[in-house]
């Protein structure tokens, strides 16, 4: 009986011990990188920098959360690096271009990453993208510009891109007359672009164009034109929609494919495969938690940031309905984006 009740004893101590140490937070005296697959000063910069300044204090232990940009072939690069090489150990996030998962659907190359296999933190803000022109076009309506076959030189990243894939679909479906430049680094390479003379359009995010664009667009130097989004934006109410112009049913349903891909899906935030589903869940209730927090929602509305949330769970299933596309939609897409 004493032999037994020592033993008792002792595993009362080694269970209390455990606990405790259990309780001790992960991320205590640790750092948090969040990287952003595009350059400094775009729409994608300015939404994780205001995360990363709020981030911390929702996670057990307060980790130091600080941004770096990967910028390469339109964020696949960085999505390459979580995927192949960052510890799943839930101490790096990313930010990257949502429509890289129509590219991998679709088998470009250089994806070495499959997007199923991320562990999904969230969103922050669905996007809704315009057409925007040069004042100098002397474009002001979508329809005579269709009718005037006036070709307008857009700027764009990359394949996989809102600045890329909606004006090649726009093109397919409405006959909008543009031609895609790719190539520059991100939304900020763009506007110098556009400022300097170089394009003369950009399909870019209201969210994003009201912040990052404001000079350009309050001046009149940069014209809205067209919303390209299932539903029209409460702040835009006279521009009209690119559904307007599409005159038939397979039309209509491979643009709303796309949109769908650039809107809910377009701003993932997600952390490596094989991370502890335990950490996973941290870090999906603290990008929750962030998305409610007044500190940091004065921090966006000062920055002129929309928030509009999706949860992790969301999220994933978004992803999950974008890579049940249709086979034949696919091979059209192929046709229209490459």
């Amino acid at each position: 009986m004493k032999l037994l009740k020592t033993l008792l004893i002792l595993c009362f101590i080694i269970g209390v011990r455990t606990s405790i140490g259990a309780q001790e937070p992960f991320y205590e005296g640790k750092t948090l990188r969040l990287i952003v697959g595009l350059s400094a000063g775009g729409g994608y910069d300015l939404y994780s920098r205001a995360i990363a300044r709020h981030l911390g204090k929702h996670i057990p232990g307060n980790p130091t959360v600080v941004v770096e940009n990967m910028v390469g072939a339109g964020s696949v690069l960085s999505a390459n690096y979580l995927y192949r090489a960052a510890k799943p150990d839930g101490l790096t996030i990313l930010n990257f271009l949502g429509g890289l998962f129509l590219q991998q659907l679709m088998g470009k190359p250089g994806i070495e990453f499959d997007s199923r296999k991320f562990e999904y933190l969230g969103v922050p803000g669905q996007d809704h993208f315009l057409i925007v022109v040069a004042k100098s076009t002397g474009i002001q309506d979508v329809k005579q510009w269709i009718a005037s076959k006036k070709e307008i030189t857009m700027g764009g990243v990359t394949p996989g891109g809102g600045t890329d894939d909606l004006p090649k679909v726009l093109k397919t479906t409405i006959g909008l007359p543009v031609r895609v430049v790719s190539g520059y680094k991100g939304t900020a390479e763009i506007r110098l672009a556009f400022n300097s003379g170089e394009i003369a359009g950009v399909s870019s995010a209201w969210e994003s164009l009201k912040v990052t664009w404001a000079r350009e667009y309050q001046s009149g130097d940069a014209v809205v034109v067209l919303q390209v989004s299932l539903k029209s934006h409460p702040e835009l109410s006279k521009i009209p929609l690119a559904f307007d112009f599409i005159t038939n049913d397979a039309d209509k349903r491979l643009l709303e494919a796309v949109i769908r891909v650039h809107g809910p899906s377009v701003r993932p935030y997600v952390t490596a495969p094989g991370t502890a589903k335990s950490r996973v869940e941290l870090l999906r209730k603290a990008f929750a938690d962030t998305m409610e927090d007044p500190e940091f929602l004065a921090d966006a509305k000062k920055s002129k940031l929309d928030v509009n949330p999706l949860t992790g769970v969301e999220l994933q299933e978004n992803v999950r309905e974008i890579f049940n596309l249709e086979p034949a939609l696919v091979e059209k897409l192929k046709d229209i984006l490459k």
